[in-house]
């Protein structure tokens, strides 16, 4: 079921599928901004990544001495949230820990996704993590959103990532991390979008909880996205190199995928969040719609 938010100047749709957000319309002049999930490109369109951004290390790790498997970015993205509050501007979505997800994840947890508009073209994304376990839980969590680039060619679009300086770019070997290939990425100039820069999967950023801003626009900036990273340790940029799609992710991240090195013990898992009962874990940004 979709879950609408409307303020008069834009409607978001959200799914209670995943909690993914689905549409953002602006009702003047109705232009679509979100990806509409072609399956036959990418069947998603703003998924959110818990317990894991990334793939783990064979798809697999270990707690206390058991072996756990589980797929890319976990399984709260194919999972169905509960829709617990609903106002005219803000809609929360909870997760909770089930038989089925405790096989894959031994941890008790909750999981909420807030979506709030907070003003006439602006929409907040809060990521609430709660742990009502007895012991520590280890988890990393981030978001997916794809923008639709529809009004000329792939190559016409930019973006620009705000402070403009220099950013240490990790890089990926297969779908893990290796630091030992970090560069530089230079924020001074503006990223066009060329598919060919995504050959080799997402251009990743390191931000390390500071504020940054990526526009995503033409060079007239007719009309584009915002995205107000808040407190990300990463940003990614994404899309499928192969399909010719017209759709850019701008991807905050709270963890990353496993190190090519990495020993399997989620303890261990670099960049992993680790979260003492009953505290809570908050990660937020915001989109503005232009």
């Amino acid at each position: 079921m979709a879950v609408k938010l409307d303020n008069g100047s834009i409607v978001v749709e959200i799914s209670e599928h995943g909690a993914e957000l689905t549409s953002v319309r602006n009702k003047q002049t109705g232009m679509e901004y979100m990806w509409e999930g072609d399956p036959a490109v990418w069947a998603r369109h703003a998924p959110n990544l818990f317990p894991i951004v990334g793939r783990l290390k064979g798809d697999r790790y270990k707690f206390r001495n058991k072996t756990f498997f589980m797929t890319q970015h976990g399984f709260a993205r194919d999972s169905e949230f509960d829709l617990v509050e609903k106002t005219k501007d803000t809609a929360r979505f909870r997760l909770t820990d089930s038989e089925e997800s405790f096989a894959i994840y031994p941890f008790h947890f909750q999981f909420d996704v807030v979506f709030r508009l907070t003003n006439q073209d602006t929409l907040g994304i809060l990521y609430v993590v709660t742990n009502v376990d007895n012991h520590d839980i280890y988890f990393s969590v981030g978001g997916h959103p794809a923008f639709k680039v529809p009004l000329s060619q792939f190559n016409d679009y930019y973006l620009n990532i705000d402070p403009r300086r220099k950013y240490t770019r990790a890089q990926l070997v297969g779908p893990n991390l290796d630091n030992n290939l970090e560069g530089e990425f230079d924020a001074h100039i503006p990223l066009r979008l060329r598919r060919e820069d995504y050959k080799d999967d997402a251009i990743i950023l390191r931000l390390d909880g500071n504020p940054t801003t990526v526009v995503l626009s033409q060079r007239n900036e007719s009309h584009g996205v915002t995205v107000h990273i808040q407190d990300a340790r990463y940003v990614g940029f994404w899309t499928p190199y192969a399909k010719d799609a017209p759709f850019i992710c701008i991807e905050p991240w709270w963890g990353i995928a496993d190190t090519v090195d990495a020993d399997g013990n989620i303890k261990h898992k670099y960049a992993i969040n680790r979260l003492a009962p009953a505290q809570t874990f908050t990660g937020s940004y915001s989109i503005t719609f232009f």
